[in-house]
Parts: structure tokens; sequence; C-alpha cells
């Protein structure tokens, strides 16, 4: 039995540059945050989202987790993972 996908949602420029407004990866158990950002770039292949992922703010649930190492964060099935580029204004 398949567990829960994991949700990738992108926001503002990393929708524009993903083409949509999430991913849903499939998996069998945890990944790591490098895996997610990994799979998600080769579901969009010649796009600017890799220098777009690249300055993102990343939350994993509604945990920030951009100080951390990507290869460090254990992203369970059934979670959600944003991608939120910076934003202008204020």
């Amino acid at each position: 039995m398949t567990a829960a996908p994991i949700e990738v949602h992108y926001w503002a420029s990393a929708r524009s540059a993903a083409g949509v407004a999430s991913d849903a990866l499939t998996v069998d158990g945890p990944i790591t945050l490098a895996e997610v950002v990994e799979r998600a770039l080769a579901l969009h292949p010649g796009t600017r989202l890799p220098d777009v992922l690249a300055i993102c703010s990343t939350l994993v649930g509604d945990r920030p987790v951009n100080r951390e190492d990507p290869g460090g964060v254990l992203v369970p099935p059934g979670s959600s993972v944003e991608f939120l580029p910076p934003f202008a204004g204020g």
C-alpha cells in the first residue's frame, strides 16, 4: 500500500516558473527535503524553477526550515511543502 503523497505548493514566481500551483509526490515513506526539491525540479525540466526555489523560504507543514540542511529535514508522507519566494512591498 502506498503512503499518502507529499503535496508540494508553489507560490507567486515559483508557481509561474513551475507552470502549476502544486504537485503531488508519491512516496512509500519519509524522504528528505533535498529529495523533495530534486523530484519537484525533475517534474519541470527546462524551467526557471531551480533558480526560483534557490531563493524561496520553505515550510514543511507549518514549520519554517530555511536555516536547516535540506538533506537532514525529513518530510513524512501526507505532509505539505510550501515554496514561498521573497515578496515585494510591505
